[in-house]
């Protein structure tokens, strides 16, 4: 198990990161970030990535889908944007994004999956 910090310092791990927040969705406040630096203003891309968490629940619940969000891929010229929805933690999503150039979008899925897995508070 690993706690918040640690979560993140291993998202910034992945090959490519920009950065890397915990937010919760409710609020489209960050509970923890790591990186950005400069680059990119993750209390910013927070609030606005809470906005398409909650518009892309709004059309599932008005197209009557009972599914459950995996994660929402945006992709930019230079940068992924990953949004992934914590099974785990109702209501949480982490924000990862990745320089387009040298990171593999399959494997930073699959590493921010097991990072989630084992995400304790």
């Amino acid at each position: 198990m690993a706690d918040l910090d640690e979560s993140l310092k291993n998202a910034m791990g992945i090959t490519g990161a920009i950065g890397v927040a915990l937010v919760d969705y409710g609020s489209g406040m960050t509970l923890g970030t790591q990186g950005g630096g400069s680059v990119l203003d993750l209390e910013v891309a927070a609030a606005g990535n809470t906005e398409v968490i909650r518009a892309k629940m709004s059309t599932m619940q008005a197209l009557g889908l009972s599914d459950a969000i995996e994660d929402v891929l945006i992709t930019l010229g230079g940068q992924y944007h990953l949004i992934r929805l914590l099974a785990g933690h109702p209501g949480l999503f982490f924000y990862l994004a990745l320089n387009r150039e040298g990171s593999n979008l399959a494997m930073a899925r699959r590493q921010l999956s097991d990072i989630e897995a084992k995400l304790e508070f």
